[in-house]
């Protein structure tokens, strides 16, 4: 995202949204927690246009290939980047706009019960299109945690903090409350912590694992969280009644309904469904229009 020149309000991480409507000016004070105001959204996707995109992209990739996380990772980005109100946060009572669009995902180090996780932040930037930048940082990241025994920062910063007594412990995460309600969380802490994302994400199609929920949290800026299901076979019927099988995927979405609207959030649905369609579209800059039916989906204007 572009750098703004930060006023009075805004926070080191995010802009104050200053017109806002009263409606959403008093949600945090009526329903101050954010679990509290969850909502899901199920998507199924099929994976046609996908695998043969995959194909042709991976030709010549044998060391790195992309993979279905990479195009839903890439997907997400620029749907989050063409609808910006999806990136948008409540914290200490009020609603921001994030500065960056970022997302963060677990990283096993070995698929083995008592093997380490690591934790990877991506950042998004308009240098390059989605799908390679989000395929080179997710290189980087994996061979630096599975190859070089890296810890991420993250994982190095609770390793620390679990070494002092409780009550201190305690007396630690009251005060980390308080400065993140006022927007003084410290940057080395915030820039590692996972939860304050635009969208966590975790892949449990990677582990054979079946689930379409996970709660949001109350620490940290997070809004979205995102279930990635395992690849199968579904049957497509036609009008007809006849079917052919599919290989689909399910997506499961946990968001914050207080920060957008249910047309807002189905509009932003709908224009991730056509980006997982047709894959090729994340090959073009990030700020490239996506038109759906009658709705063509750009930048939308920058609040003043």
């Amino acid at each position: 995202m572009k750098d703004r020149n930060r006023r009075r309000g805004d926070r080191k991480d995010g802009r104050l949204v200053r017109e806002i409507d009263s409606m959403h000016a008093i949600f945090p004070f009526a329903m101050p927690s954010r679990v509290a105001n969850e909502a899901v959204m199920n998507e199924q996707v099929d994976l046609t246009n996908i695998i043969h995109y995959l194909e042709k992209k991976n030709a010549g990739e044998t060391e790195f290939p992309y993979t279905f996380f990479h195009i839903i990772c890439a997907a997400l980005a620029k749907t989050f980047y063409l609808r910006p109100k999806l990136n948008r946060f409540y914290a200490g009572g009020r609603l921001y706009e994030r500065n960056q669009i970022t997302l963060t995902f677990v990283i096993k180090k070995k698929f083995a019960d008592d093997a380490p996780e690591g934790l990877a932040i991506i950042a998004i930037d308009e240098s390059a299109p989605p799908t390679v930048q989000i395929h080179e940082k997710v290189r980087e990241i994996v061979y630096s945690v599975r190859k070089e025994e890296k810890k991420d920062g993250t994982t190095d910063l609770m390793d620390r903090l679990v070494r002092m007594p409780t009550l201190l412990l305690r007396i630690v995460f009251a005060v980390l409350r308080w400065l993140e309600s006022h927007g003084w969380y410290p940057d080395s802490m915030m820039r590692d912590d996972p939860y304050y994302a635009s969208a966590f994400l975790s892949n449990l199609g990677s582990i054979k694992m079946h689930a379409s929920y996970h709660h949001l949290s109350d620490w940290g800026t997070n809004s979205f969280f995102v279930i990635i299901g395992e690849k199968k076979p579904t049957p497509a019927y036609a009008p007809d009644g006849s079917f052919a099988m599919r290989e689909t995927l399910d997506l499961g979405i946990t968001i914050d309904e207080r920060i957008a609207d249910g047309v807002y959030y189905a509009n932003s649905i709908r224009l991730l469904r056509e980006l997982l369609q047709n894959p090729a579209l994340l090959d073009l800059p990030i700020d490239t229009p996506v038109t759906v039916g009658d709705i063509t989906y750009g930048k939308e204007k920058e609040h003043e």
